[in-house]
């Protein structure tokens, strides 16, 4: 992965891990009580063979194609001073009702101000104009001690409520800053029919680098 020292895998699953060691890769198997993605991390993190890198990122599983300029973005916004850094690309205002595609508005800092399934901001009148949504990807780096404290917290109401882990920090206030991107997000895995596209790009992807 490009912009980082080391990465491992975090799992819950004997499954996964034997599918990471079989490709010569490093893999942990983690606690399976972990009510989200960032609180397995914390766990790897914690861990001797891992206390040495600060920052940390997270790359959710479900985002196979996640742009580099993503992750360098995350990056750049908790050296710029956030206490969590993530990303967002440009969404098209047609999908921006679809819930499985997470949403994110901003303040004037590009720190954000909520995450949503819902269709945010809510356009009264007319149609939206180009700009108006951009969709939350599924990347955070945090410095460690960041990290160590959004994983002590325990799960909020609104976190339940619309299922996206991130609305835990945010809560407690933790400044979340989230890089644009220019281009819209390459497509992330949620049903089995996003599965089977992801498939085949990726089968198309090593096809052309023979």
């Amino acid at each position: 992965m490009t912009g980082v020292d080391a990465a491992v895998v975090a799992t819950d699953d004997e499954r996964v891990a034997a599918v990471v060691r079989a490709a010569g890769l490093p893999v942990e198997l983690t606690s399976p009580a972990h009510p989200s993605g960032t609180d397995r991390v914390a766990e790897v993190a914690a861990r001797p063979a891992w206390q040495g890198f600060d920052p940390v990122v997270n790359v959710q599983g479900d985002e196979p194609f996640l742009p580099a300029e993503a992750v360098a973005g995350a990056l750049a916004r908790v050296a710029e001073g956030d206490d969590i850094g993530t990303a967002a690309a440009p969404l098209d205002p047609a999908l921006a009702h679809d819930p499985g595609r997470v949403k994110v508005v901003t303040d004037g800092a590009g720190r954000a101000l909520y995450f949503s399934r819902a269709a945010i901001p809510h356009v009264r009148d007319g149609a939206a104009p180009a700009g108006t949504y951009w969709q939350h990807l599924g990347v955070y780096a945090f410095g460690r001690a960041a990290l160590a404290r959004w994983a002590q917290l325990a799960p909020t109401a609104l976190e339940e409520v619309e299922r996206l882990e991130q609305l835990r920090p945010l809560e407690h206030g933790f400044r979340i800053g989230v890089a644009r991107l220019t281009a819209p997000a390459p497509p992330g895995i949620d049903t089995p029919e996003d599965l089977l596209r992801a498939q085949a790009r990726w089968h198309q992807t090593h096809e052309a680098l023979r």
